[in-house]
């Protein structure tokens, strides 16, 4: 039931373009895209497995979408239909769903891929929604533009979105030398040649798209006559000519253009000259509007420099006069003169307190104008309008404090002068007359305060705060601050490949599975029983989608993973990220763990691992008061004791992390305190004796009397069972790369 699209998007012939008849067939001819059907991506799972959900490919042109699918068609076991939105109407979907309702009746599943599906209007999406929701039909779509901003919302929830990027130098050379060796399809049969800078040419030029290079490599061979040898022989002039610019992605509506200008505006505001020339250069190689440009050039005038230079905005004015005056190409100085301008001058948003002042017009629109700043030319003697008013300029500096805001804003602050440039200049004098100002207004106010005008703090919602305290215990705000710390430490993306090297509960693990939605998370569990409850969790989710949970120590994780990928038939993936959480404290020695690690990573992968700092830890006689300074003295001497042993050594991990093959290692720390509510036993835990491990209560034993040590605890029962007290605790977060 592959007819229509062998008929449709994908039909072949021996006459058709190089392009088209070298599209890969299997996964295993697929150049690129590594991070989305590398070994152990989601989509390469789904694919091989035949178990595709509904997808849109999304990415720049010549970077394998149409192929993607054209991979899927050949291998999957269900009806494959292909139809270009541009091409399709309303009345192609139907009689694509009715082919799918007849094939779902005999049992088989159906793949709509729409080629181009942001062309689709409203009306068409409509139409297909229903099917994709129910399952009619499963929906593969290809687009060059954003689909969060082109594809109807309900459509795209039901989809997961694939981003594809263009491909690398090395990729192009391989889909090079595929061509020129492959005898069925590209010009193995032939004697061609092409020289190393006729090759580098063409790969620099095709600027990451595999069908530019393609088309270029095809005009150059089938142009070329062959030499007296019979070679076809492809020098830097013949490439050159093949494709002479520069491939370069940009649409005047599209997500190139909003990227591109966002990348220079960014730049700009950033001080960075060199990066806003790059963007300049992109959009005028590329046609964009020059007049677009310097709009947005006078934008940022005002609203990223504004008065820490106040002649930017005059600057650029000029040069947007300029510009219309002179016309391109002379014109591009003027773009480049505004650009550099406004990307070294000093910077200040503090014009954004109009947008402030703004809100509180929307908020307060009962606010009416002080009696004194009314106009007085026409009612001052019935009403009173305009008395009381002082003329600034007959003070000393033209300037007097008197209220100038409505009664409901007084002492409202829209305008944060910065310290840089002219309003570095003029911040001091803008404070000094703001303080005296708000000094007259206090004065002015203490007989005449009303409940109406008096300044209220707004009530917290304690609703929300209620709804965390019982989401997030105490305990759970500081372990979810180390989960996000590791996470932001480690930049997890889309399609990485994860192992929690010491999973646990799975805090770190469901954090990488929220993230690495399009890759796939491995969970380390110490024990079968942490790894049973891991499975019960993840059996809610799709079975693709579900972490890969495997039972061992971090010091054992390589064989361990091994051994998991044997039974699935399948090599030991190599991770982009390992993180952890008290994986090197499981051990005695951190040097096995890292090599582990080490073992595991990509090269160029990351590691993150978090761990208490033991050596850090709270020291309990801070929270008491036990009304002897040498007691007191005592205690702590004997608590530093006790931690000692438990301090990390920064350069020892260091190196070990060196030793293990990593590089760029670094060590953070971050202290958190948290109000915790010490229970009874917990206390009275600490003062127990003769244990199989030495308690609190033992190691004060080494410095202080019996008698000394009753007297300690009574005072934290006396003073901590039972109470609330600001409890520390510090972590500390080993980063590193695998060289």
């Amino acid at each position: 039931m592959k007819e229509p699209s062998q008929r449709g998007l994908f039909a072949g012939s021996a006459a058709e373009p190089l392009a088209s008849r070298m599209r890969p067939r299997t996964l295993d001819e697929f150049i690129g895209q590594e991070r989305i059907v590398g070994p152990g991506r989601l989509l390469r799972r789904a694919i091989q497995a035949d178990q595709l959900s509904s997808v849109i490919f999304y990415g720049p042109p010549g970077t394998g979408k149409t192929t993607l699918a054209r991979v899927i068609a050949n291998t999957t076991k269900a009806d494959f239909l292909a139809i270009n939105a541009v091409l399709a109407g309303v009345k192609d979907i139907r009689e694509a769903v009715a082919h799918a309702q007849k094939a779902r009746e005999a049992g088989r599943r159906t793949i709509l891929f729409v080629d181009e599906v942001h062309r689709f209007n409203k009306a068409q999406q409509d139409a297909l929604l229903p099917w994709v929701e129910n399952g009619t039909v499963v929906l593969i779509g290809a687009t060059t533009e954003n689909p969060y901003f082109e594809v109807n919302r309900a459509l795209l929830s039901r989809s997961r979105v694939f981003e594809l990027t263009p491909l690398t130098e090395d990729e192009l050379r391989e889909v090079a030398r595929q061509v020129l060796t492959d005898p069925e399809r590209g010009y193995g049969r032939l004697k061609v040649a092409v020289d190393d800078d006729a090759l580098d040419h063409l790969v620099n030029v095709a600027n990451g798209d595999a069908r530019a290079l393609l088309n270029a490599l095809e005009l150059a061979v089938e142009t070329t006559p062959p030499d007296e040898e019979g070679v076809v022989r492809v020098t830097r002039e013949v490439a050159e000519e093949s494709i002479q610019r520069r491939a370069v992605l940009y649409d005047k509506e599209g997500d190139a253009h909003f990227d591109t200008i966002s990348a220079f505006i960014k730049s700009v505001r950033g001080s960075d000259p060199d990066a806003a020339l790059y963007w300049l250069a992109k959009m005028v190689y590329a046609g964009e509007d020059p007049r677009f440009i310097m709009r947005r050039l006078l934008i940022l005038a005002s609203e990223d420099v504004g008065l820490a230079d106040p002649q930017a905005l005059g600057v650029v004015a000029a040069a947007a006069q300029a510009l219309d005056y002179v016309g391109l190409p002379e014109g591009r100085f003027h773009l480049a003169h505004a650009t550099l301008y406004l990307a070294t001058a000093p910077k200040s948003n503090s014009t954004l307190g109009f947008f402030d002042a703004l809100a509180a017009v929307e908020r307060e629109r009962e606010a009416e104008v002080p009696d004194h700043l009314k106009d007085a030319s026409r009612d001052a003697e019935g009403l009173g309008h305009g008395q009381g008013y002082l003329y600034p300029h007959a003070y000393r500096d033209h300037w007097v404090a008197q209220q100038y805001l409505p009664d409901a804003l007084q002492g409202k602050v829209f305008y944060q002068p910065s310290d840089i440039g002219y309003e570095g200049r003029v911040r001091a004098e803008v404070m000094r007359r703001r303080e005296a100002q708000l000094a007259a207004m206090v004065e002015a106010e203490d007989e005449a305060v009303t409940p109406r005008g008096a300044p209220r703090r707004p009530l917290p919602e304690r609703s929300v705060e209620r709804w965390l305290e019982r989401t997030v215990s105490r305990a759970g705000e500081r372990l979810a601050a180390v989960r996000d710390q590791v996470f932001a430490l480690a930049g997890v993306r889309r399609d990485d490949l994860v192992l929690d090297l010491a999973a646990g509960a799975g805090l770190l693990t469901w954090e990488a599975l929220r993230r690495a939605v399009n890759g796939q998370v491995w969970a380390l569990a110490a024990t079968e029983r942490d790894a049973a409850a891991l499975r019960e969790t993840a059996a809610a989710l799709p079975e693709l989608q579900r972490p890969v949970v495997v039972v061992g120590a971090p010091w054992e994780a390589v064989e361990r993973v091994r051994e998991e990928a044997g039974r699935q038939g399948s090599s030991p993936p190599a991770f982009d990220v390992v993180v952890g959480r008290g994986a090197l404290s499981a051990a005695d020695d951190p040097a096995p763990v890292l090599r582990q690690a080490a073992g595991l990573l990509a090269p160029g992968g990351r590691l993150v691992l978090a761990e208490v700092d033991r050596g850090a830890a709270q020291r309990l006689h801070r929270l008491v008061d036990l009304g002897d300074p040498g007691l007191t003295e005592r205690v702590a001497a004997a608590e530093e004791e006790l931690y000692a042993a438990a301090r990390v050594d920064d350069d020892a991990l260091l190196a070990a992390a060196r030793e293990a093959g990593f590089e760029g290692a670094r060590v953070e720390r971050r202290r958190f305190v948290t109000r915790e509510t010490l229970p009874r036993r917990t206390v009275e835990g600490w003062f127990e004796r003769g244990g199989d491990r030495p308690s609190y209560a033992d190691h004060l034993a080494r410095r202080l009397s019996d008698e000394d040590v009753e007297r300690v605890r009574r005072a934290f029962l006396a003073q901590l069972a039972g109470a609330e007290t600001a409890w520390e605790a510090t972590y500390y977060f080993l980063a590193a790369r695998r060289a």
